[in-house]
């Protein structure tokens, strides 16, 4: 009977020390100290023994179950630290793997490029809430309840009286009610509308422009926009101005620039005109000036919003809005 237990003794042992991996041990730990185990089977044996047989031979099986439990554990820890070295392990001979250098996304790359034109002419940047009050948003640009103008919003309530704003315009008031003039300001920030196609998102980029004083006319809002796409583009790039209208300005023009794929020949991008439609602009309107406190037989200004989207898709030719929004990294290592 001692042969027998140490030749399953020996057994496990070379068993133990052939096993590479930690789940070859723990089967062989299953194998032979399991419920159903060899161990565990020789032990439920020894009852058919001679009963002066029974006390050494139950001696011997337990005491080589304690043997065989540390052996495993001992190989377990072994072959668990070996992996973690090999693991570690860093081939030099392999060839080098390439890093790809982070960079900023090109709407905002554009957005930072906006803002630092009109730094540059003395436009200084204000910001405000995107949450904001019906009131803001609305009533204090000119846009009463149930004025038509809402419609062209497509806002996101959050409540009766509270939404998403739609444009920047929200924060010129805020910044007119706490200032008097002059003011010069730009307003860049995120705005959410109710739309989605392949050149609108329900979030976006806008870059709103307030300048107001004394004598402020539509010369200077021509000259500063002109100005302006001039240094966003190159001086080949020919502006117009269209009469258009808007709650809070009058009279309101919307800016197009001369094509910048086509030179004005007529393409898919300017739908064949020679024409791309870039911002909206024109002469703050008296009943906004009024909501602030403003004195409109003194002052005037002009007030313009540019979406920055457009504006990046125009410079790097880009026919799908919802690209900047997929993050595919193939499209954003472009820029």
């Amino acid at each position: 009977m001692e042969k027998t237990i140490e030749q399953i003794c020996d057994e496990a042992f070379k068993e133990i020390n052939a096993a590479e991996s930690s789940e070859s041990l723990n089967a062989i730990s299953v194998k032979y100290l399991g419920r159903k185990g060899i161990i565990t089977q020789f032990l439920r044996s020894i009852s058919t023994l001679p009963s002066e047989e029974r006390p050494k031979a139950g001696e011997k099986a337990n005491e080589t179950k304690k043997i065989l439990e540390k052996a495993i554990k001992d190989a377990i820890s072994r072959v668990e630290s070996e992996a973690y070295k090999t693991a570690g392990f860093i081939d030099v001979s392999l060839p080098g793997r390439s890093s790809f250098p982070g960079s900023l996304h090109p709407v905002t790359q554009i957005m930072r490029q906006i803002c630092d034109i009109f730094a540059r002419m003395g436009f200084n940047i204000a910001e405000g809430p995107e949450i904001e009050s019906d009131y803001y948003n609305f009533e204090a640009l000119n846009i009463p309840k149930y004025h038509p103008a809402r419609d062209m919003q497509d806002t996101f309530y959050v409540s009766d009286n509270i939404v998403l704003r739609t444009h920047t315009s929200p924060v010129q008031v805020r910044i007119m009610e706490k200032r008097n003039p002059p003011v010069k300001i730009i307003a860049p920030g995120k705005v959410y509308r109710s739309d989605s196609d392949i050149t609108h998102t329900p979030m976006f980029h806008q870059v709103e422009g307030l300048m107001v004083g004394e004598n402020v006319s539509f010369g200077d809002l021509k000259g500063i926009l002109t100005n302006f796409i001039h240094l966003l583009f190159d001086d080949k790039t020919s502006l117009r101005f269209r009469p258009s209208f808007f709650p809070f300005t009058e009279p309101s023009a919307e800016v197009d620039i001369l094509c910048v794929i086509c030179r004005g020949k007529g393409c898919r991008i300017c739908s064949y005109t020679g024409w791309l439609e870039v911002l909206g602009s024109g002469m703050v309107h008296p009943a906004v000036f009024e909501n602030v406190g403003y004195d409109t037989s003194k002052i005037t200004g002009f007030a313009f919003g540019i979406g920055v989207e457009r504006i990046t898709m125009l410079k790097y030719g880009i026919d799908d809005i919802r690209k900047f929004f997929e993050n595919d990294l193939k499209f954003l290592r472009q820029f």
